[in-house]
């Protein structure tokens, strides 16, 4: 499970770095790809091997399922550490997620999300902001 919340600098050849424990838990050859609300999403294999699974069961017929697939599938890559632990972030995903200079990089249980340091501190605001309504409409979740 991932946890926690880091900043770090995308350097000029687009790369970032991933915590050392993020790096652990990911082993080799994670999978990055377009995540949502405007980030990155980052899977361990067997993570990425696990929603593939659950996609490929949903109807080929029904074309949300499709457009999901083709979303996340499309734009995914395999990356690898370098000696630093960074990744390299290829331009369509830095653009995707309009990141420049400044990444925030966090743990979300079974991926990491990679941002923007703006767009993810306006996320975070929002997130505090509206925490207990959230909270509230998942009651029946379980959770």
């Amino acid at each position: 499970m991932f946890v926690g919340e880091y900043e770090h600098s995308i350097d000029y050849k687009g790369r970032v770095s991933v915590p050392k424990k993020f790096r652990e838990a990911l082993g080799r050859e994670p999978v990055l790809t377009r995540g949502l609300d405007g980030c990155l999403f980052l899977y361990s294999r067997n993570s990425w091997e696990e929603l593939a699974k659950k996609m490929v069961a949903l109807p080929l017929t029904q074309a949300d399922a499709r457009a999901f697939s083709r979303y996340l599938f499309a734009g995914a890559v395999e990356v690898d550490f370098d000696k630093l632990g960074r990744i390299s972030l290829p331009e369509y995903l830095r653009k995707y997620a309009a990141l420049k200079k400044e990444a925030i990089v966090i743990g979300v249980l079974e991926r990491i999300e990679v941002w923007d340091k703006n767009k993810w501190k306006k996320m975070e605001a929002k997130l505090r902001a509206g925490g207990e309504a959230l909270a509230e409409r998942l009651r029946d979740s379980g959770i």
